[in-house]
C-alpha cells in the first residue's frame, strides 16, 4: 500500500470511532476547566468592585492587566497576552524550541493529562488495530492491560526527553550557536543559523516522538510486555523504513498545519462581549477538537502502516470479547475462534 492509501485507511479508522474523538475532547476540556475556574476566581478577587472591572469586562485594560500579572500567584501568572487567540500556539511552539520553563500549575495539569492519556491510549490503539467496533468493557480492558506497561514506557520517554531537552538543546544553543556566531557582524546570518539549529532540534524531537509512537503500537498489536524490547523494536522499525515513515508523517503534518492555518485565520482577538464572546469560545473549542482529531489521526495512520508492513492485518469485523486477544493472535486464529463469528460466517 502507498502512504496515501495508508493515510486514508487511518483516517477511515478515526471516523469509524467517533466516541474516541468525543471522549478525548471531553478529557481535554475537563483538564482545562479547573484551571479556568481558578483563574476566574483570581481575577474576581483582584477586581472586586473596582472601576477597572467595567473596562475589563468590555475589552482589554492593559494597565490593570500589568498590575494583575505583577501581583498574581499560581494559575494567575499564566494570564498574559500569549493566551489570546493564535498567540497561544506561537507561545507553545516557542516554549518547546527554546526549552523555556512553564508555570508549575501548567506542568501539574499537563502531567495529569498525560497520565490519563497513558491509560486510554492502549484502548485507542487496540480499537484502531482491530478496525471494528468494540464494546466499552473491551475498550477499558485493553486500556487497563496496557496502562502499567505504558507507565514503564513513560519512565523511558522521560529519560529520552530529559537528554534531548537537557543536554542536546543546551549543546546546540548554548555552546554550538554561541561558537558559530562569535565572529559574526551580520545579524541576519545569526538568525538563519539559529533557524537551522531549530530545524535540527525539531528533527530530533520528531524522530524520538515517532519511535515512541511505534513503540506503543508494537506493544499493543503484538501484546509486548517488555517496554525496553518494544522501544528497540520500534526504533528498528522506524530506521528500516525511515523514508516511508517520514512520508506518512509528512501527510499527517500537512493536516496539522492546515488546522493551524485555519485557526490563525479565524482565531478571536481580545475583547468582546455577548454573542462575539461565545463565538470566540466556540471557535476555540472547534480548534481543540480538531487538534485532538489530528493527534488520533497520527496514531491511526501509523497503526495502519505498521500492520501493512509486518503483515499484521486489522481485526475482522465482529463483536468484541472480553478479555480481547492481541491483534496478531486474533488474525492468526481466524474468524472461527471469535464467539459469534463462526455462526456469522456460516
Amino acid at each position: 500500500m502507498s502512504e496515501t492509501s495508508i493515510f486514508w485507511n487511518g483516517a477511515a479508522r478515526v471516523r469509524s470511532a467517533p466516541a474516541i474523538i468525543a471522549g478525548m475532547f471531553i478529557l481535554t476540556l475537563l483538564t482545562a476547566i479547573p484551571l479556568g475556574v481558578a483563574l476566574r476566581d483570581a481575577m474576581r478577587g483582584h477586581l472586586c468592585d473596582s472601576v477597572a472591572a467595567d473596562t475589563v469586562a468590555s475589552g482589554v485594560n492593559y494597565d490593570w492587566w500589568q498590575e494583575f500579572e505583577a501581583q498574581a500567584t499560581g494559575v494567575g501568572r499564566t494570564l498574559s497576552p500569549s493566551v489570546i487567540g493564535f498567540a497561544t500556539v506561537l507561545d507553545n511552539l516557542s516554549a518547546v524550541l527554546d526549552n523555556r520553563p512553564r508555570a508549575g500549575v501548567l506542568v501539574a495539569a499537563a502531567t495529569v493529562y498525560i497520565g490519563v492519556w497513558a491509560f486510554f491510549v492502549g484502548g485507542i490503539l487496540d480499537r484502531y488495530a482491530r478496525n471494528r467496533p468494540t464494546r466499552v468493557a473491551a475498550f477499558f480492558a485493553a486500556s487497563g492491560t496496557f496502562f502499567f506497561r505504558f507507565l514503564r514506557l513513560a519512565v523511558i520517554s522521560w529519560a529520552v526527553y530529559a537528554v534531548l531537552f537537557g543536554w542536546v538543546h543546551g549543546w546546540l544553543f548554548d555552546r554550538l550557536y554561541e561558537w558559530l556566531i562569535r565572529d559574526l557582524t551580520v545579524e541576519r546570518t545569526g538568525f538563519f543559523i539559529r533557524v537551522a539549529l531549530y530545524a535540527v532540534f525539531g528533527a530530533l524531537l520528531v524522530f524520538c516522538n515517532v519511535v515512541l509512537d511505534y513503540t506503543k503500537i508494537r506493544a499493543v498489536v503484538e501484546d509486548r510486555r517488555s517496554m525496553i524490547g518494544a522501544v528497540i523494536a520500534g526504533f528498528r522499525f522506524v530506521v528500516r523504513r525511515l523514508p516511508a515513515v517520514l512520508r506518512l508523517y509528512a501527510l499527517n503534518g500537512v493536516v496539522f498545519i492546515a488546522v493551524l492555518l485555519a485557526y490563525a485565520a479565524v482565531a478571536p482577538g481580545a475583547g468582546g462581549t455577548g454573542a462575539s464572546m461565545w463565538i470566540g469560545f466556540l471557535i476555540g473549542q472547534v480548534y481543540v477538537l480538531a487538534r485532538v482529531s489530528v493527534k488520533l489521526l497520527f496514531l491511526a495512520t501509523q497503526t495502519a502502516f505498521f500492520q501493512s508492513e509486518l503483515a499484521h492485518p486489522g481485526y475482522i469485523a465482529g463483536p468484541a470479547f472480553d478479555p480481547p486477544e492481541s491483534p496478531v493472535a486474533e488474525a492468526i486464529a481466524g474468524p472461527a475462534s471469535i464467539p459469534g463469528e463462526a455462526n456469522a460466517s456460516s
